[in-house]
Formats: C-alpha cells, structure tokens, sequence
C-alpha cells in the first residue's frame, strides 16, 4: 500500500465501522499497524490490549447503534466525530477519535466520549 494514495478519512471510518459491528479482529488486521498504541486510560496502551477490550465490548453489546457525523484529515491525522449507543434504547454517547497514520496504517488512537443529556442549555445541541 504507497502510503501517498492512502484515503485515511475512508481507513478511519471503516475501521471504526468494523469494531462497531463486533469485526475488531479484522479491522485490525485490516488497517493497525503492529507499533500501535493508544490512549484510552481505561485500558493497557498496546494493540492486542485494545482489540481485546473491543471484542468483549463487542459480545456485551451486539446491538450497538455507530453514526459518522464528520471527519477532517490533516496531513498524517483524521479526526472522526460520531455517536455511539449500546443498543438502540441506550444513552446516546457523541465520541471523536484521532487517528495517526504512518506508512498507510492506523499506529495511534486517541478517543474522547461524551453523553448527550436528556437536556441542554446550549441550542445547538452537540451534533
């Protein structure tokens, strides 16, 4: 894969797409590098510690509902702001993750999440 002709907004969004569905094992396969770390506190900051995480999030919630709102690419990063809900009757959750490329492969993720509440001062809302 050269690198130069990567879509990484389209790597980013599939990936993400994936280990929604319960397909952690290949999305990473698929798109992380074998240098990966990332940033969640909640969890080791190696690859296999991540998708472990993933795949039992995955089996405690199959029916989970994954939206793309948006994402921006700049240079070796993509930022993908979504919305994620356990399953369709769960709490709605907006999330944005930042994703850093190297040699066309996923080799960091950073990802924050937030609740929407059932009410807002601001009306804009958060999406």
């Amino acid at each position: 894969m050269n690198p130069m002709q990567v879509n990484k907004a389209l790597i980013s969004t599939d990936f993400l797409r994936l280990v929604a569905k319960g397909e952690v094992k290949q999305a990473f396969e698929q798109y992380v590098s074998k240098n990966f770390r990332h940033h969640n506190p909640y969890f080791k900051g190696d690859g296999e510690a991540l998708m472990h995480a993933m795949e039992a999030d995955a089996q405690e919630n199959p029916r989970k509902v994954f939206e793309i709102l948006r994402t921006v690419e700049d240079g070796d990063l993509v930022a993908v702001h979504s919305t994620a809900q356990e399953n369709p009757n769960a709490a709605v959750f907006v999330l944005v993750h930042f994703l850093r490329f190297e040699g066309g492969r996923i080799v960091e993720i950073w990802d924050i999440a937030q609740e929407v509440p059932a009410q807002m001062v601001n009306q804009f809302g958060m999406l």
